[in-house]
């Protein structure tokens, strides 16, 4: 990726957003770009990490392994956001393992770069704090999906945390500008994908939501009309 091409892409990113061009031209000689096959193990759960990793392009998931060999997704990063960012900032290890889900073309900013520019720019620093209380929140959200008994409840309250983050508006409805496979929604729940296939399947056919041509799922009106007294 040329830097023209980094330059504009960095623009994008709500932690860079506030930069000026001399200074994104700034930070782009201080990445390093790196390559990853999909089911490439990028982080290590319990690794000590020296490094912030920018998704200039595909997609990761950031997982932990139960006692039980079961496999459940904490989070998902895809093209224009970042990880890492925490084991720099209190030194402790990895919480999870990062693995690439695709083909992904990520920037490497050391922890040493990573600081330079904290305490030069106060700019990333407040937009670093944002998106930190963005993602407690999300970790809020999260302990209650995994409260709920019910599997539906868990799915739709999923979808709902998704169409925040990921969603695009339509007279149609809500686009989840995010692939997930079944066995992904399966793992972000703590469910089978069998489980999973049978809610998509039965709100499809009530016509609450709809899988698209190119395997995005929109929620339709009616989708956001039943159970409103799940709240985010």
């Amino acid at each position: 990726m040329q830097d023209t091409h980094k330059n504009e892409f960095l623009k994008k990113i709500r932690l860079f957003s506030s930069l000026t061009d001399s200074e994104i031209d700034n930070l782009i000689t201080k990445l390093v770009v790196k390559k990853f096959r999909k089911h490439e193990t990028i982080l290590h759960e319990e690794d000590t990490n020296e490094f912030m990793y920018i998704i200039l392009l595909g997609k990761v998931k950031a997982i932990r392994v139960t006692e039980d060999g079961k496999e459940i997704i904490l989070a998902v990063h895809q093209s224009g956001e970042f990880f890492g960012e925490m084991s720099l900032i209190d030194g402790r290890t990895t919480p999870a393992s990062v693995i690439a889900t695709e083909d992904s073309l990520i920037a490497l900013i050391s922890k040493n770069d990573f600081y330079s520019t904290l305490l030069v720019q106060n700019k990333v620093v407040v937009n670093l704090l944002k998106i930190f209380c963005v993602r407690l929140r999300k970790s809020w959200d999260t302990i209650q999906l995994l409260n709920f008994n019910n599997a539906s409840q868990r799915v739709k309250m999923l979808f709902l945390m998704l169409s925040e983050e990921y969603g695009k508006k339509s007279p149609e409805g809500v686009t989840l500008n995010i692939r997930l496979t079944h066995q992904d929604i399966a793992e972000m729940t703590g469910m089978t994908r069998e489980t999973i296939t049978r809610i998509i399947d039965k709100w499809q056919k009530s016509g609450e939501l709809a899988v698209l041509r190119d395997k995005l799922i929109r929620l339709s009106p009616l989708f956001f009309q039943k159970d409103i007294d799940i709240k985010l």
